[in-house]
């Protein structure tokens, strides 16, 4: 029997806050380090994924941290990965009580993060890149910090960070204390606890490749042509799913491609703001996106239970990414499906990099039933329903009451409140002016009706210059079609519609022009109107534009010209 957190030395406070949300017993990882980690000694675990190290090195943290000053923090945690730095800030929220916690990473703007450090953080959780910026721009120390965690130093080793983590660790305090935690503890990683760890406690727990065993792998054989096809089945028959790409551009197209086929997804990657990676996480945790398309950089970073499966969309570049990605699922004891897609030109290098991993399956043909059987989880449909007829109420119209052969019950109330489908078509929503819209007026529907054809049947207008008489010339106004004007004098200045038009004869001078075109020195106005002063005659000029002067004016340009 496991022991419980009080018999490992954890303070009271932070077991009653692990119990109300429901966590009484340590995991395997938990109860071989927590109380080598409160009692100072540096610890260097190895841990599969989903295992519980959050708890492993938070609930020390939080037991053991010094209260900071302002932009002095005196606890300090490296993660590779924005969401898995966020993802260890929400964890260690929900039982540090008065220890103040928060995260720096890049994506987002820096205003919160400096008004943070002012205030005082007491554990700092961060990514190297940011951390380096924030120090290079002198916003914190690290000076103080006398307790430091590595978390995943593995992936920080595959994403060329240990550079960086080196520099950070040679800024904090000389009698720290180092806690490191991976998947595998060769390598790079080996270096890095040989160089910053004193007398570390080395605890290993499960196996190396713990989620590899105890997922159900499949690898289809596919073409590049139709893979997409594939894929749109796979998740159809299993998910919630996450589809690894290789690059940016690859996981925003599959995204857009699965979306155009029916399928809710969301694409997470490092071009993406951390605002949109965080709201494709949550749409993913809470159910409402089926396959979430991201890449390499974010294999480690995503922490959701219950993934039914994983897809190798694209090949990974080693084993140890296959085994990064096929973590996602299978998680602390549960199982799950890890599909690969492998095109006739990747089946050798995928053939080595199963040897290495230690799997031995064949190549088969694509089977979404296989995949349905295989699942652990309920099967569930994700083809959206149709959207139904939307109604809206209208107090005019009346609809007959419900058939009941049909199954449904008589509409008594369909003279109060009847209900008719909402127009498709804009000329179907054109009101029809009987006044019910007005709210205000119980009597609307008491007005007269206002007919569109007679919005001319109003009293005639006056003008100045009809002298008060009404216009008699439109038929649209009164109904009857168009006379010739007995006095054309009275409308002489200008036409009062359309029909003036057609009703003057084609030829002779226009009523309203004062002149005929290209007549100087006569007036041709009306005898009402007063004469028009007769133009002077200029053509007698020797530079008149007549046909005398045209070569001389040509000839004076030219040498104009040359002038120049």
């Amino acid at each position: 029997m496991s022991p419980t957190f009080a018999q490992l030395g954890v303070p009271e406070k932070i077991v009653k806050s692990l119990e109300n949300r429901g966590i009484t017993s340590p995991f395997e990882i938990q109860a071989v380090t927590l109380a080598d980690a409160l009692a100072g000694r540096d610890v260097c675990g190895r841990a599969p994924t989903g295992s519980g190290k959050t708890l492993a090195f938070g609930i020390p943290l939080v037991a053991k941290v010094g209260r900071a000053e302002s932009r002095r923090p005196r606890a300090l945690v490296l993660a590779p990965t924005r969401e898995l730095a966020e993802q260890i800030t929400t964890e260690m929220r929900t039982f540090s009580g008065s220890v103040r916690v928060s995260a720096v990473y890049g994506g987002v703007g820096y205003g919160a993060q400096y008004n943070a450090l002012r205030q005082g953080v007491d554990v700092l959780v961060a990514c190297p890149g940011r951390l380096e910026d924030l120090l290079a721009q002198k916003a914190l120390k690290l000076d103080d910090v006398d307790f430091v965690v590595i978390d995943e130093a593995d992936r920080m080793a595959d994403m060329g960070f240990m550079p960086a983590v080196r520099r950070l660790l040679d800024q904090t305090g000389e009698n720290r204390q180092t806690v490191l935690y991976s998947a595998t503890l060769d390598g790079d990683v080996a270096k890095l606890t040989r160089d910053y760890q004193k007398d570390a406690v080395r605890h290993e727990v499960g196996e190396e490749t713990p989620d590899i065993t105890s997922a159900s792998h499949v690898f289809w054989k596919v073409n590049r042509a139709n893979r997409n096809d594939f894929i749109v089945e796979a998740v159809n028959a299993v998910w919630p799913a996450i589809i690894f790409c290789r690059t940016r551009h690859g996981s925003d197209r599959l995204a857009k491609e699965l979306e155009a086929a029916g399928i809710k997804a969301g694409a997470i990657h490092g071009g993406r703001s951390q605002g949109q990676r965080m709201r494709a996480l949550a749409e993913f945790a809470k159910g409402k996106v089926q396959a979430l398309v991201a890449s390499d950089v974010a294999a480690r970073g995503i922490h959701v239970d219950n993934i039914a499966v994983v897809v190798h969309f694209d090949p990974p570049d080693d084993y140890k990414t296959y085994v990064h990605r096929s973590g996602r699922t299978a998680r602390a004891g549960q199982g799950g499906i890890v599909l690969s897609l492998v095109l006739p030109d990747q089946a050798r290098e995928t053939r080595r990099m199963m040897r290495q991993v230690g799997i031995d399956e064949p190549f088969i043909s694509p089977d979404a039933a296989l995949l349905r059987q295989m699942s652990p989880a309920p099967t569930r449909k994700a083809a959206p329903s149709p959207k139904p007829t939307e109604l809206v109420a209208d107090d005019r119209s009346e609809l007959e009451p419900w058939s009941e052969r049909e199954g449904g019950r008589p509409n008594t109330s369909s003279q109060q409140h009847p209900v008719r489908a909402r127009p498709q078509s804009n000329k179907d929503r054109r009101p029809s002016f009987t006044g019910r819209h007005d709210s205000n007026n119980r009597d609307a529907a008491s007005r007269p009706v206002f007919d569109p054809s007679k919005r001319f049947a109003s009293a005639p207008s006056k003008r100045p210059f009809q002298s008060g008489r009404p216009n008699t010339q439109s038929p649209r106004r009164e109904g009857k079609p168009a006379e010739a004007p007995r006095d054309r004098a009275m409308v002489a200045a200008r036409p009062h519609s359309n029909e003036d038009f057609r009703a003057r004869p084609k030829s002779g001078p226009k009523p309203w022009e004062s002149r005929k075109p290209n007549q100087v020195g006569r007036s041709s106005a009306p005898a009402s109107r007063s004469p028009t002063p007769q133009r002077k005659d200029f053509s007698d000029r020797p530079f008149a534009s007549g046909p005398t002067n045209r070569k001389r004016t040509r000839s004076m340009n030219t040498r104009t010209k040359a002038a120049k």
